[in-house]
C-alpha cells in the first residue's frame, strides 16, 4: 500500500461533502505531489478523484481551485485540471526564496537546538555519509529531505516552516531530481554535513553560511539542466 493509500478515507455510499471533504481533498493532493504519486502535467480528473476518495464532485472541484490559487494545479481550457509544470527558471527562483528562509531556519537552529536535537543531526550526517558508501542514492535523497526538515523544526520559525512548505511543494519533486543524478550525492554531502557541523556547534553565522553555500549548489544544478526532462524530482 502506497503513503497516498494510507491517506485515503474509506469510500461510503454517502459521499461526504462540506469543509471537511474539501480539506480533504487537498491534503490528499498535497501529499501525493510531494510523495511523488502525481507529477507534472498529470490530470486531476474530478469524478475519479470524488471516488477514490469518497467526496462530492463539488467538494474536488473546490479543493482544486484551492490548489490553483497556491500554484500546484492549474485549470487546462476544455481539458480540465492536471498538475502544475514549472520551468528551470522558477524552480531557481524557488530555490532563492528557499534559501533564504532556510538560512534564517539553519541560523536559530544553532541558537536554539537541544542537546538531543544535536545528536539527532549527528545521526543523520553518519546515515548520509553511509549512503553515499554504500551508493543508495534513494536512501541519501530521503535523508536530505529529513536533514532539511529537521533544521526547520529545530528552529522553531513556524512562519518559515509554512512559506518553506508551500515553496517545496511547488517544486513538485519529480521535476527535478537532482540527488539520484550521478555524482551529486558526492558533490553535496561535503555541503549538508557543513550544515549539521556549524548547528552542532552552536556557530549561527557558519550554519547560515553553510545553508547559503548548499541551497547556491542546488541553483547551480538547477540552471545546468538547461531543459529538464519532466519526471525528474528535487533536493
Amino acid at each position: 500500500m502506497s503513503a497516498c493509500e494510507r491517506e485515503r478515507q474509506p469510500v461510503t455510499s454517502t459521499p461526504v461533502k462540506g469543509a471537511a471533504a474539501r480539506t480533504h481533498v487537498s491534503t490528499y493532493i498535497r501529499h501525493a505531489l510531494w510523495v511523488g504519486d502525481l507529477v507534472p502535467g498529470q490530470r486531476l480528473v474530478v469524478q475519479d478523484l470524488a471516488d477514490e476518495l469518497g467526496v462530492t464532485r463539488s467538494s474536488v472541484r473546490e479543493a482544486l481551485l484551492d490548489l490553483v490559487s497556491d500554484d500546484l494545479v492549474e485549470i487546462v481550457r476544455n481539458r480540465g485540471a492536471r498538475v502544475r509544470m514549472i520551468s528551470v527558471e522558477e524552480a531557481v527562483q524557488i530555490t532563492e526564496c528557499r534559501s533564504a528562509l532556510e538560512r534564517v531556519c539553519a541560523r536559530r537552529a544553532a541558537q536554539y537546538a537541544d542537546d538531543v536535537q544535536r545528536a539527532e543531526l549527528t545521526e543523520v550526517g553518519r546515515q548520509l555519509r553511509a549512503a553515499v558508501a554504500e551508493n543508495a542514492p534513494e536512501t541519501y535523497s530521503m535523508l536530505n529531505r529529513r536533514l532539511h526538515d529537521l533544521i526547520i523544526e529545530f528552529s522553531g520559525q513556524v512562519v518559515a516552516k509554512r512559506q518553506l512548505e508551500r515553496l517545496n511543494t511547488q517544486m513538485v519533486r519529480f521535476q527535478f531530481r537532482l540527488a539520484m543524478r550521478p555524482g551529486r550525492p558526492q558533490q553535496s554531502l561535503p555541503q549538508l554535513l557543513s550544515i549539521i557541523d556549524a548547528v552542532v556547534a552552536g556557530d549561527a553565522d557558519a550554519a547560515d553560511a553553510a545553508a547559503e553555500a548548499q541551497l547556491a549548489g542546488v541553483i547551480e544544478e538547477l540552471r545546468a539542466t538547461g531543459s529538464a526532462r519532466p519526471a525528474e524530482p528535487v533536493m
